[in-house]
């Protein structure tokens, strides 16, 4: 039954991180889209209207693609509550049903309804209706990230909730929505989409620009991503803060776990890096900061930090979180030397320097690895329960054979390899053949209607 529960957490982790990849850029890039459009419209008739046209005529054919496997992908995971966690649903399926049927029917289909216009439509419609359609499609995109981490967030801070016979039933929907958690996991999701598709849209203009096949649109992408990412990553980084004193109050066991504290104590050091050797309840090889611990996690550095000794039993592995947690600051880190260095340089209208060039296009992808490190901390650092200290994640996983649950876990990670480089390799080919946008005609006048008067 362990070998069970590892394999089908295993595959719904590896389903998971496939899956976010793609709405931790559309989320944002819808945005961007619009950002591009309305700045199109209002340089008609300036030299300018044709380099916003170009902008947003490549990055909505990025927005197409990526959209497709995020919405593929996502089916895909949904199936697995009932295949590999049907004890989820059975127990916390009165929250977790509707709030998924929301997202249905307030985000998917007003993405999936808007979609066309935007896509196909510029041809079709006005100029303000298809600036509608796009405002639709990135709200859209944001309401579907609101009802996903309403439920994660409930699972991670769960309130407003009672159990009958075993079942959870809501008490106040305002409540489970609006759980503890909720508002600072959903500010910091939007900061990291923000991150994820500025570094994309800076990075692969980047690798336009060195490849010869910019043109006065990729020069606005880049200054566009560049000046986002420059902005967003600090605000990220207060939000990350706060949320941080939230997850203290809330989840002490999950930082214990992050931050590796063993015992509980006043004025605890922070572990810069180390390694966790969780057997032997100790940290080795540890560069620590004398009572910088209590400092960043408190804002006290004579607070009490409750250790792991306080959740025996109870707390999540502690090196997958360590490292994780190490990971997407590190990134952050670098984020933020980036694109403040790029917007450096870019000061006056200047162009970038190659070696900029260069590590923009390095970190064209850097969003993805610090997302699927903050989502490892927040999924792994929930353990050993699906929902926070009431439901333990044993307990509602199905009985299958391991070795069918392997199996399927390598079909999986075979397809999804194979996905994400093919999604890796049509963004360089669209990035090296960009193509230009189809010219608008006037839309068809009815003679008849204009004598009416109608």
């Amino acid at each position: 039954m362990a070998d069970t529960l590892l394999l089908s957490r295993l595959q719904f982790a590896a389903n998971m991180s496939f899956h976010i990849l793609f709405p931790s850029i559309s989320i944002a890039l819808a945005w961007i889209l619009l950002f591009f459009r309305v700045r199109h419209l209002r340089a008609q008739g300036t030299p300018e209207a044709s380099e916003w046209e170009h902008a947003w005529y490549f990055w909505t054919k990025v927005f197409a693609l990526t959209f497709a496997l995020g919405v593929v992908s996502g089916i895909t995971m949904s199936f697995q509550f009932g295949t590999n966690w049907p004890g989820f649903m059975e127990h916390a399926g009165n929250i977790a049903g509707p709030l998924l049927g929301y997202e249905v029917l307030t985000a998917f289909f007003l993405e999936a309804s808007f979609l066309a216009i935007m896509l196909f439509g510029r041809q079709r419609v006005s100029a303000r209706t298809h600036l509608v359609a796009t405002f639709l499609v990135a709200l859209g995109t944001t309401l579907s990230a609101f009802w996903i981490l309403a439920l994660d967030s409930w699972m991670q801070t769960p309130a407003a909730y009672t159990i009958v016979d075993g079942r959870f039933h809501a008490t106040s929907w305002w409540g489970v929505i609006f759980n503890p958690s909720f508002p600072y996991r959903f500010v910091h999701k939007l900061l990291a989409s923000t991150l994820t598709a500025a570094f994309l849209v800076a990075g692969l203009s980047a690798w336009q620009v060195l490849k010869g096949t910019a043109n006065g649109g990729t020069r606005r992408a880049l200054r566009a991503g560049v000046v986002t990412a420059a902005v967003a990553i600090p605000l990220q980084i207060l939000a990350g803060d706060m949320h941080g004193l939230n997850t203290l109050h809330h989840q002490p066991a999950k930082i214990a776990a992050l931050e590796a504290i063993w015992q509980t104590e006043r004025g605890v050091p922070l572990t810069l890096i180390g390694w966790p050797d969780e057997e032997a309840g100790t940290t080795r090889f540890a560069l620590r900061l004398p009572k910088a611990g209590s400092l960043i996690l408190a804002h006290d550095a004579d607070a009490e930090i409750q250790g792991l000794d306080r959740f025996a039993g109870a707390h999540p592995p502690v090196a997958p979180v360590f490292f994780a947690f190490r990971a997407m600051v590190g990134m952050g880190l670098l984020m933020l030397l980036v694109s403040w260095w790029s917007a450096w340089h870019m000061r006056g209208g200047r162009a970038l320097p190659r070696r900029v060039l260069h590590t923009l296009a390095a970190m064209t992808f850097s969003g993805w690895v610090a997302t699927l490190a903050g989502w490892y901390v927040t999924e792994i650092g929930r353990q050993p329960f699906v929902v926070y200290g009431l439901l333990r994640t044993a307990d509602v996983v199905a009985r299958h054979p391991p070795a069918m649950v392997a199996a399927t876990l390598a079909a999986y990670l075979a397809l999804y390899v194979m996905l994400l480089l093919s999604y890796v390799g049509v963004l360089k080919y669209m990035a090296e053949h960009p193509g230009e946008p189809a010219p608008v005609q006037p839309l068809p006048v009815d003679s008849a209607a204009v004598a009416r008067g109608t």
